[in-house]
């Protein structure tokens, strides 16, 4: 007699094959960088210390501080990316989503209204000095 689980065994060939593709993976890695390590040259100079950008030599400080404006543009960017990402996707396969969908896709532009009209309040949406936003 059988207790109907036969084929529901963990190993299946895929998984196997999979767990032996990933530690090939992972020694051809180790390999490498022992490799890389062992046998590469390690002189350190003063060249190879210095920062290189498009082969121009830098002058001056590294360092050059963003206004948080642009770091608020590029957040909002990428939120408002994603949300015209989701929303395409959604129109391409609207008909086949139904009114389930049409709910979850209404429920995310919901949210992301509040979430517009809350960074409105906090001044998110204002540029300039605080002396010429009065």
């Amino acid at each position: 007699m059988t207790s109907g689980f036969e084929g529901y065994s963990p190993w299946h060939p895929q998984f196997v094959d999979m767990a032996v593709y990933g530690l090939i993976i992972l020694v051809l890695m180790a390999l490498l960088l022992f490799l890389t390590r062992w046998l590469g040259e390690r002189k350190i100079t003063e060249t190879k210390l210095t920062a290189y950008e498009c082969g121009i030599v830098p002058t001056g400080s590294a360092r050059f501080p963003y206004p948080a404006p642009f770091y608020l543009v590029a957040i909002f960017f990428l939120v408002f990316d994603v949300e015209g990402a989701f929303i395409f996707s959604w129109a391409i396969a609207f008909d086949r989503l139904g009114w389930l969908g049409w709910l979850q896709i209404s429920f995310f532009i919901f949210i992301l209204l509040i979430s517009l009209a809350y960074l409105w309040r906090k001044g998110g949406l204002e540029w300039g000095s605080p002396a010429r936003r009065r």
